[in-house]
């Protein structure tokens, strides 16, 4: 009986990994895909003004993180990237399974991080530079992509649910190392 629960419990978790990653790569692709259309559509171009003063899509290459701060640090950007993967692939493993209800949406919010974090990685890596085309006039908000949208939803949702659903005893699957459960006899 200990070897099939066993067995179904490294099952669960390679499915795990195969949903975090196949998933992951569609969502990279949409981010490559939009980044895509901007470099066509929108480089060496005026703004398209989708509503007047409000928002418009204007093509921007990006060398920094958000803001414009850490120009030119490619090699921490490309190391903070490969943690969050670590980390993503860690969370993974950990959960009994994503597609269980109760973990369902913090098996999203890892995979729409990853997503993020590896679409602009992609970029900084084969461009020196992320490329960047939403932008909201209306209170001159930093220009940001897809991949940008996917860690900003996904880390707000996360913190939601870290603050407000999950418990302490829910998030035990993910500690490195066992509670100790042993009793003080004094």
């Amino acid at each position: 009986m200990e070897n099939k629960d066993t067995n179904n419990e490294v099952r669960e978790k390679w499915a795990n990994l195969v949903a975090w990653a196949v998933l992951s790569v569609f969502f990279v692709m949409v981010d490559q895909y939009t980044k895509h259309l901007a470099v066509i559509h929108l480089k060496h171009q005026e703004p398209l003004v989708i509503w007047q003063g409000v928002f418009e899509l204007l093509y921007s290459e990006n060398r920094g993180a958000a803001f414009g701060i850490l120009q030119g640090q490619q090699g921490f950007f490309f190391i903070i990237g490969i943690f969050v993967l670590v980390v993503a692939a860690y969370v993974m493993v950990r959960l009994p399974s994503w597609k269980d209800s109760h973990y369902r949406w913090l098996g999203l919010c890892v995979i729409l991080i990853t997503a993020g974090a590896v679409g602009n990685m992609v970029d900084r890596i084969l461009q020196g530079y992320v490329v960047d085309f939403l932008y909201f006039r209306l209170i001159n908000f930093p220009i940001f992509n897809v991949a940008d949208i996917y860690v900003t939803t996904a880390t707000g949702v996360l913190a939601v649910l870290l603050l407000f659903f999950y418990t302490e005893e829910d998030l035990d699957i993910l500690r490195l190392r066992k509670k100790s459960t042993t009793v003080d006899n004094d």
